[in-house]
C-alpha cells in the first residue's frame, strides 16, 4: 500500500475514533455524572463542546499511537488499553479528588469511577478494532518482559518513588502553589520556600508523602504494559508513557466542571502536564535501565 494512502487511512480512522470518543464520553457523562442544577450552572460554558472535542482528539491521538505501535493485538491489546485508559483518566486523578477536593457532591465520586470504567469498556475494543489490531497475531507479541530479580525491582521502584516525590512537590510548589487562586481554593498559604512547605506538609498532612509513594507505584504499574507492548527503540516506549501520563490524564482539565474554577484547572494543567511528562520518561528510563531483554 502506498505510504500516502496508508497515512490517509490512519488519519480517517483517528478522526472517526475522535467522534466515537466524543459520543461515548458525552453519553456516559449524561447518564452518570449529572450534578444538581444549582451547581451545574457554575460550570456552564459556551466552549464546553469545543473543549470536549479537543480532549477527544488529543486522547484519541495518543491512544492511537499506542495501539498502532503495539506488538500486541486482539483481546490482549484491548485489555491493556482499557487498563491504562481507566488508570490515567479515572483512578489516578480521582484518588486526588477524594483527598483534596472538599466540594464533591454526595455520591459523585463512586459515579466518577463507574463512569470511567464504562467509558473504557466501550471505547477500548472499538479503538483496537477500528485501527486494525482486533485479530490476534502471536508472532508480533514478543517484547521486553522486564524480567528482573526481586532486588533489582526493589531498587528501581525506590528510585521511581523518590523521583516522583521530588517532581510532585517541586512542580506543585513552584507552579501551582505560587498562584493565589490555587491557594485560596485549597485554603492554604505560601510559607515562603519549598523547604518550609515540606515542613508544613510533614506537620499538617503526614499522610501525603505515603499517599504519593503509593501513587508512584500505581503509575509504574500503568507504565509496565505500555513498555512491554511497544515496538521500536526504547525511547519510543518512554515517549509513549510520557504522552499517556501527560496528555491523556491532564487533558480532562480542559473541560469545564462544577468542582474546580477555570483558573485553578489551567494552573494544574500546566503543572501536571509538565511534571507527568517528565515522570513518564523517567519511569521508562529506570525500568529499562540495564534491562538485558
Amino acid at each position: 500500500m502506498p505510504h500516502s494512502l496508508k497515512t490517509s487511512l490512519i488519519t480517517i480512522r483517528i478522526a472517526l475514533l475522535t467522534v466515537i470518543y466524543f459520543i461515548c464520553f458525552a453519553v456516559v457523562s449524561a447518564m452518570l455524572l449529572r450534578v444538581p442544577s444549582e451547581q451545574a450552572a457554575s460550570s456552564e460554558s459556551s466552549g464546553a463542546v469545543a473543549a470536549l472535542l479537543g480532549v477527544s482528539l488529543l486522547n484519541t491521538s495518543v491512544l492511537a499511537y499506542l495501539i498502532l505501535r503495539s506488538r500486541w493485538t486482539g483481546w490482549k491489546l484491548t485489555v491493556a488499553i482499557f487498563f491504562v485508559l481507566y488508570g490515567v483518566t479515572t483512578v489516578m486523578p480521582q484518588i486526588e479528588t477524594a483527598f483534596f477536593v472538599t466540594r464533591v457532591p454526595p455520591g459523585l465520586l463512586p459515579r466518577l469511577f463507574l463512569a470511567g470504567a464504562l467509558f473504557g469498556m466501550l471505547y477500548s475494543p472499538i479503538a483496537v478494532l477500528v485501527l486494525g489490531k482486533g485479530k490476534r497475531n502471536a508472532a508480533k507479541e514478543d517484547g521486553p518482559r522486564l524480567g528482573m530479580p526481586t532486588g533489582e525491582w526493589a531498587v528501581k521502584l525506590s528510585l521511581i518513588a523518590i523521583a516522583y516525590l521530588v517532581i510532585y512537590f517541586t512542580f506543585g510548589y513552584y507552579i501551582a502553589w505560587q498562584n493565589a487562586a490555587v491557594r485560596a481554593y485549597y485554603g492554604g498559604s505560601d510559607p515562603g520556600s519549598l523547604l518550609a512547605q515540606m515542613t508544613a506538609v510533614a506537620n499538617d498532612t503526614p499522610w501525603l508523602v505515603p499517599l504519593q509513594i503509593a501513587r508512584a507505584f500505581m503509575w509504574t504499574a500503568i507504565a509496565v504494559p505500555v513498555i512491554r507492548m511497544m515496538k521500536g527503540e526504547r525511547w519510543e516506549a518512554g515517549l509513549a508513557v510520557a504522552l499517556l501520563f501527560a496528555v491523556v490524564m491532564n487533558s480532562q482539565l480542559l473541560l469545564p466542571n462544577a468542582l474546580m474554577p477555570q483558573e485553578v484547572r489551567m494552573v494544574h494543567l500546566v503543572e501536571t502536564a509538565a511534571s507527568n511528562f517528565l515522570f513518564g520518561w523517567l519511569v521508562a528510563l529506570v525500568l529499562l535501565w540495564r534491562c538485558r531483554e
